[in-house]
């Protein structure tokens, strides 16, 4: 009889496994700007050293998917430019951690920004939305981005 019941579970719990296209995904926050796409780089990069963070990469992934393009059987170019820079806060790291260590795997925070061919001069920059327990580095990453595209 337990036997027979605990099938009953396994049997209704695999009706509703999800599948990738179940899962939510959270937009990013993004803001578009007209501008040079090295200027808007140049203000991501010192809007992080201006808030006292080390820059731990500078990912140019615009190169890499250009360069990759054949060798992958890639057909179309994606971005014009590309990059995304990685840095941490170790105050704010320790408050969202110590609310929740599974917030591990937010670190490093992240700042993306590019450019597409069919949109020249018009970038786009962004991070990862965050809400509950990494509301602090929402907050950090906003105000990020709002020091370097200056949206005060």
């Amino acid at each position: 009889m337990r036997i027979t019941i605990a099938l009953l579970f396994v049997w209704a719990g695999l009706g509703v496994t999800a599948n990738a296209d179940d899962i939510p995904v959270i937009p990013p926050v993004t803001h578009e700007v007209e501008a040079e796409f090295d200027d808007i780089a140049f203000g991501v990069e010192n809007a992080i050293i201006n808030a006292g963070l080390v820059i731990e990469t500078r990912s140019h992934v615009g190169e890499m998917l250009a360069r990759t393009k054949e060798d992958v059987g890639g057909k179309k170019d994606i971005y014009t430019h590309a990059e995304i820079f990685t840095f941490c806060s170790a105050t704010v790291s320790r408050q969202v951690m110590e609310a929740d260590p599974m917030n591990i795997q937010s670190c490093p925070y992240s700042i993306f920004l590019f450019e597409t061919p069919d949109a020249p001069g018009r970038i786009t920059v962004g991070h990862p939305s965050y809400g509950g327990s990494m509301a602090p580095a929402q907050d950090l990453l906003d105000g990020i981005l709002a020091d370097a595209l200056m949206l005060d």
